[in-house]
């Protein structure tokens, strides 16, 4: 098992990145499925989900249009309980499909938070697709993934678009705090 040290704390691999891959074409694939004949927006939240988003659009064989969106609400490795808006939607979804795309869920706050500033908008639908789902620690039930890549449990996870303090964000696999 392969290991990367950060921040005097040292991180074991958890998914690697052949398993990523394999999962993000399926769930773009369920995706195409899902949403044949639609052209569904995309909301990218930064800066987690970037790696993720881009693989899975690259993945998706429908049209879609994208947007981002920026939010913060974790300090180091703790959620800080409360949003940020760094970048907010600066576009109109009224009468749109929206699915919108986070690198995890945890206690839902984002996603709960993002939810009704979209629902605002009266789009047709809206849906959260995840490449992380920590189902122990929602706290938010509307904001549980509608599409979700791997459940974990309580562990601290860095790579693939997940970060400790803004580094770590561009390894290929997903590690996990060594306990």
């Amino acid at each position: 098992m392969a290991s990367v040290n950060y921040q005097s704390m040292t991180f074991d691999t958890y998914i690697s990145a052949d398993r990523i891959a394999g999962r993000v074409r399926e769930l773009a694939q369920q995706l195409a499925n899902d949403y044949a004949g639609c052209t569904p927006h995309f909301i990218c939240v930064l800066n987690g989900a970037v790696f993720f988003f881009t693989d899975l659009l690259r993945a998706l064989p429908i049209d879609c249009t994208i947007s981002f969106t920026q939010l913060r609400s974790y300090n180091g490795t703790e959620s800080t309980g409360e949003i940020e808006v760094v970048k907010p939607i600066d576009v109109d979804v009224r009468d749109r499909d929206v699915i919108i795309v986070e690198d995890i869920v945890e206690t839902g706050l984002s996603m709960h938070y993002l939810k009704s500033v979209l629902e605002a908008q009266k789009p047709r639908s809206v849906r959260v697709i995840s490449l992380l789902y920590k189902p122990s620690e929602l706290h938010y039930k509307d904001a549980a993934p509608d599409y979700a890549g791997f459940e974990i449990s309580r562990e601290f996870v860095i790579g693939y678009g997940l970060d400790i303090n803004g580094i770590a964000r561009n390894l290929p696999d997903i590690y996990t705090l060594r306990k």
